[in-house]
């Protein structure tokens, strides 16, 4: 049985500074984040597409692991691959090294962009643009890396994406002891499996992301004051606290709090001290993330 056709655009990222390694991509195709994106915490990321070996992920990860560069892997997996010519790869190792594979027969628009860092692979494109703004996307971006590769996304579609149109897309980062309570090394794994606007969706997704897990300290806020006032309001009209509550953080406006950013799922923006963290308090003012 032949592999299936996996027309897309993707980019396989890493940040020598979190030492994050992540792979985004977006397809006129079911749940390609089922398929395209690979990665391990510490060895290298790898995107395969286009009649995609999905074998080459596993496959190269573990080669990368034995020391391999990415070179050197993409020239294995080529060479002992009778398909070769449908294929299309990007390898990306612990050390930022990047290869890709564009094969001779993947449909046209297809080609890639890479360097220290990045690559940038796509075919049945509009153009060649739209791996190009990708590329230049990432490069004169800031911040984390989640967001940089979500943004080298929609530039990516705004320069004309997938000739055939959009339909899922999905972002995957690893990171040692990055993931949910540092049992394993999963930071995000975020799909859209089917969407008319796959990388809108994304985005969302990602905004509940960022309000479910930690923030740094300097997003915390005292609870005092106006933000006092605000949070008592809040939770009296919640049915957490009664009207009749003293105007202080008592322990039973402290018990409401907690009782409230448990059943929303804040475990993790929680916090002994009386403070309260500044993404809660906008999710509160919001009634919801939109």
């Amino acid at each position: 049985m032949r592999d299936p056709l996996v027309a897309t655009f993707s980019i396989v990222g890493f940040d020598p500074a979190t030492k994050e390694i992540g792979i985004a991509v977006q397809s006129k195709f079911l749940a390609v984040g089922s398929v395209v994106p690979w990665a391990r915490a510490n060895v290298g990321g790898i995107a395969t597409q286009s009649w995609a070996n999905t074998s080459f992920g596993p496959k190269g990860l573990s080669l990368l692991q034995e020391g391999y560069h990415p070179e050197e892997v993409v020239e294995f997996l080529v060479r002992h691959d009778e398909n070769r010519d449908l294929r299309q790869f990007a390898i990306l190792d612990a050390q930022g090294n990047t290869a890709a594979y564009t094969g001779k027969g993947c449909f046209s628009w297809a080609g890639h962009v890479n360097g220290q860092n990045y690559s940038c692979q796509g075919n049945i494109l509009v153009s060649s643009k739209t791996v190009e703004s990708m590329a230049d996307s990432f490069l004169s971006s800031e911040g984390a890396l989640a967001q940089r590769l979500i943004g080298a996304l929609d530039s990516a579609q705004a320069a004309g994406g997938d000739s055939r149109g959009k339909q899922s897309a999905a972002i995957y980062i690893v990171k040692e002891r990055g993931g949910y309570g540092g049992y394993n090394d999963v930071a995000l794994d975020l799909r859209v499996d089917d969407h008319p606007e796959p990388i809108q969706e994304l985005q969302r997704l990602y905004g509940l992301h960022k309000l479910y897990f930690p923030t740094e300290e300097a997003t915390l806020l005292p609870i005092q004051g106006e933000v006092l006032a605000e949070l008592r309001q809040y939770l009296i009209e919640e049915n957490l606290l009664g009207r009749d509550s003293e105007p202080a953080y008592t322990p039973q406006m402290k018990q409401a709090f907690h009782a409230y950013a448990m059943r929303e799922n804040f475990d993790d923006r929680w916090h002994e001290e009386p403070v309260i963290d500044a993404e809660v308090l906008m999710y509160m003012r919001k009634g919801e993330l939109r």
